[in-house]
């Protein structure tokens, strides 16, 4: 079975200004189109307990709305179905039990038109409640219309990189399908690379309290002072082309470039280059017929594209390997603005080498959205920037992405830094 879209909802994926009911329509739509092509079992299977299936996606992030928005904000709303909030909770402990995140791939019922059926049922729901009463909304319940459409656009993304993974783990290497078209794609880099150079300043960063129409999730709050010292930025990303004279030169043979715990995980991963990168003919040192598995299948590589899906430990020995580092996440909200700086958002998540921690004045949503992001700030790697897998409009400067070291099946890459001397 195959997921539909209204004409009507595909009608407003555009770039034009819209309200908050128009945004909210049009999230909706885009989550599914995006799996129009996949097929009933694409859709069902879990290729790792970090990826998901799409049809879990469907319905958490439908899931989302109906337990947040409207079960508590919307007197006379009814229940799709009980037995979905224990399959389509995610990791809000207040809300109660839920499938494990392992297992989400044993959920062969509900069928996909039982959660279409679902995300029908919500989305109508939330669209009449919104034309019926907009007079009435407070600021607080339009913030969290915002941050349920931008909680969807986040699961947009993990559905190409969680259906990536699974194609990639498929012998046939196939195309995946995805219907793409409202994605960015990876540009050549072609001009050599700069260092820009930064002065020492005391900087403020982060915004303050975000609203409907201004969004930040809680994690960019609150505006905060902090000195940085000066640095320079390259202001490109390290490509393909740079990240295999770093295979070739034996990256992954010198213990010395690792952190401890990133020489640890070469070793137990047996890792030798990138993920979903194919050595040409077995061997890992020859520089010609390298391919690449993405949306498409398996492709020639792209040495003049960023180089992608790279853990932070690759991230931070490639960085190593060159006599740099990667930059700090304060360093890259200041180096964003500079107009020198190319490709900072649309084609890779690049990693920091700051630890994902609150800002000083830090507080969480209140209710169940105390739990999106701060109980997460621990063992985690702050990444800025966007891929070209982020929805359009949804990444800005403030933005804090975060993953564990070892995550590679996003869209992750790296430009350098270094101080000044």
């Amino acid at each position: 079975m195959q997921a539909s879209t209204s004409p009507k909802a595909m009608a407003l994926i555009s770039g034009k200004k819209m309200t908050l009911t128009e945004r909210l329509e049009q999230t909706r739509a885009l989550t599914e189109s995006l799996v129009v092509h996949l097929s009933e079992e694409d859709q069902c299977v879990q290729s790792m307990p970090d990826a998901s299936p799409s049809k879990w996606h469907l319905g958490h992030t439908t899931w989302f709305w109906e337990a947040i928005v409207l079960l508590p904000h919307c007197p006379g709303y009814q229940l799709f179905d009980p037995q979905f909030q224990y399959l389509f909770n995610s990791y809000y402990e207040s809300l109660g039990p839920r499938q494990p995140r392992a297992q989400r791939g044993l959920l062969t019922r509900p069928s996909l038109d039982k959660v279409m059926a679902f995300r029908t049922h919500v989305t109508d729901a939330l669209l009449q409640y919104l034309s019926s009463r907009d007079q009435l909304f407070s600021e607080k319940f339009l913030y969290l219309i915002a941050l349920g459409i931008n909680h969807e656009q986040q699961h947009q993304e993990l559905m190409i990189t969680d259906a990536l993974h699974l194609f990639s783990c498929n012998p046939l290497l196939p195309k995946s399908g995805l219907n793409l078209q409202a994605s960015q794609t990876l540009l050549d880099s072609e001009e050599p690379c700069q260092w820009i150079r930064f002065d020492s300043r005391l900087a403020e960063l982060g915004q303050n309290a975000g609203s409907a129409h201004n969004f930040s999730f809680d994690n960019e709050q609150p505006l905060h002072k902090r000195y940085v010292e000066g640095f320079e930025m390259s202001n490109q990303l390290i490509t393909c082309r740079e990240y295999l004279e770093f295979i070739q030169d034996g990256g992954y043979q010198k213990p010395s470039l690792w952190l401890s715990e990133g020489w640890a995980w070469v070793r137990r991963e047996d890792r030798q280059a990138p993920a979903y990168w194919l050595a040409p003919r077995g061997t890992f040192n020859d520089s010609g017929h390298w391919k690449n598995f993405g949306a498409e299948g398996a492709e020639q590589l792209q040495l003049d594209q960023a180089v992608t899906h790279l853990t932070f430990f690759e991230a931070d020995a490639f960085a190593q390997w060159r006599g740099a580092r990667l930059p700090t996440e304060f360093e890259w909200e200041l180096a964003f603005d500079h107009p020198d700086m190319q490709h900072m958002l649309g084609q890779a998540w690049q990693w920091t080498r700051s630890a994902y921690e609150p800002y000083p004045g830090f507080m969480p949503g209140d209710g169940s959205i105390r739990e999106y992001n701060g109980k997460f700030m621990v063992g985690q790697q702050v990444l800025r920037g966007s891929s070209w897998a982020t929805p359009q409009g949804h990444a800005r400067k403030t933005y804090r992405n975060f993953f564990p070291p070892t995550a590679s099946w996003q869209i992750t890459g790296l430009r350098l830094a270094k101080d000044c001397k």
